[in-house]
């Protein structure tokens, strides 16, 4: 059968799996972010190491090629889940058989065979579940968000993850045969809320391209955007949703202003997913709060923007600020500090383990918009603190590169492999 294991110990071809949004996907919609990125560069980069990569994502455009090629022997396989147009991702959940059904065709037509499979988000965990029993093939989960931390951080009835994911989550976290956690939070996370055996977790953090993400000419990138180049500088990147807290970043800034009179705050996000009623209803919900602390004339809400525009946004800001209820990791804050940005984010998730407090910038209590104002004070008021800081991050940054981070999933896959033979090995000389 086409996907079964090979009998060597080698690692040749790998089935990658992000089924509700594809890695190719313009960043910034409500279905695309930082798992995207992920996918995306880890593929890349280990076909350009010559282990062969299939993305399996569903069609959602009808004109979409079923292959697509993004790097040496890597590419992506759009296949039929449901209709071939953008639906929100938990209808996905009643089109998996279909899609489970594709990739066993696609697989068979083509005649590939896989080593290993590497599931991404829990829709892509019960997919790959399903291939890990026909295939014999050992596999890798990573949640990149969990059902449990999120449903408990969530400030908007639409926020909350149905009941489906937490059962179907459980399920996938307890077969998979190795599990990979971001950050020291979600690894804790696994282990507390899920009664994941913290053995079978690996910690990888998420990367950044530190070729593209990497200091700048702060006032060149200020010509290049049209801000201005005296007036202190707060950004924020991200989706538009309760969830990021932007509530918090506003009341912050309105206390900040007593200070900084011309201060001006960017937020960068949204925007691609035309008619997104939540999406709507909490832009106008900020500018309604706005309105209110007098900030309308000093905020400026931007579409998502492609990374190499977003570097330019990094580099202008004099602070980056990310005042999350709930961040499995925060790549935008790693990016941030990789163009030399300080960060002032929320003390929760991934956060708190990627931004050194004190070091590459400051964290605070979540929802504490007098702390954030303070922190957000503190970078402004000394440009060698934030000098310093941004510095730092710069380094810091360097420890997250994508080389380092696919080398560490090398290593795992490949434990993984000597696994299964060893085992396989065992069973063929006890005769079974």
């Amino acid at each position: 059968m086409s996907g079964a294991p090979r009998t060597s110990l080698s690692l040749r071809r790998v089935a990658m799996f992000s089924v509700h949004s594809c890695p190719l996907a313009p960043l910034g919609g409500r279905e695309t972010g930082g798992m995207n990125v992920y996918v995306r560069e880890l593929s890349r980069l280990l076909g350009q190491q010559g282990i062969a990569v299939d993305v399996y994502t569903r069609r959602q455009d009808p004109w979409e090629p079923t292959v697509v090629h993004f790097g040496p022997r890597a590419r992506v396989i759009h296949l039929h889940a449901g209709p071939a147009a953008p639906y929100a991702k938990h209808r996905v959940w009643d089109h998996l058989p279909e899609f489970v059904e594709g990739v066993l065709a696609f697989a068979t037509s083509q005649g590939v065979h896989y080593d290993l499979l590497h599931s991404h988000y829990w829709l892509s965990g019960w997919a790959a579940l399903q291939l890990r029993q026909l295939w014999s093939l050992p596999m890798v989960h990573m949640s990149h968000t969990l059902g449990y931390p999120k449903n408990a951080a969530a400030q908007q009835v639409w926020e909350q993850e149905p009941p489906r994911r937490l059962q179907v989550e459980y399920e996938i976290l307890k077969h998979s045969d190795a599990l990979v956690a971001e950050s020291p939070a979600s690894k804790q996370h696994m282990v507390q809320e899920y009664g994941v055996d913290p053995a079978r977790v690996q910690i990888i953090p998420c990367g950044v391209d530190t070729l593209q993400f990497c200091p700048q000419n702060r006032q060149q990138a200020r010509r290049a955007l049209a801000l201005p180049e005296a007036a202190p500088l707060v950004l924020f990147v991200g989706r538009l949703q309760p969830l990021k807290g932007l509530d918090t970043l506003l009341r912050a800034v309105h206390l900040v202003r007593q200070q900084y009179p011309t201060l001006q705050v960017l937020i960068v996000g949204g925007g691609l997913d035309e008619g997104d009623p939540h999406e709507a209803a909490e832009v106008e919900r900020l500018r309604i709060l706005a309105v209110h602390l007098d900030l309308t004339p000093h905020l400026a809400f931007i579409k998502a923007q492609p990374q190499e525009t977003l570097v330019q946004y990094y580099t202008a800001a004099d602070v980056f600020v990310l005042p999350s209820h709930y961040e499995s990791f925060g790549m935008v804050a790693l990016e941030a500090m990789a163009c030399g940005t300080p960060v002032v984010a929320s003390q929760v998730g991934g956060l708190a383990s990627t931004v050194v407090h004190e070091r590459t910038g400051l964290l605070a209590p979540v929802g504490d918009w007098q702390a954030f104002a303070r922190a957000i004070n503190r970078v402004l008021a000394s440009p060698t603190l934030r000098d310093m800081w941004g510095h730092a991050g710069v380094q810091r940054a360097q420890t997250y590169a994508w080389p380092r981070v696919v080398e560490r999933n090398v290593q795992l896959y490949h434990r993984l492999i000597r696994r299964q033979c060893t085992a396989g090995c065992g069973l063929a000389a006890s005769g079974q």
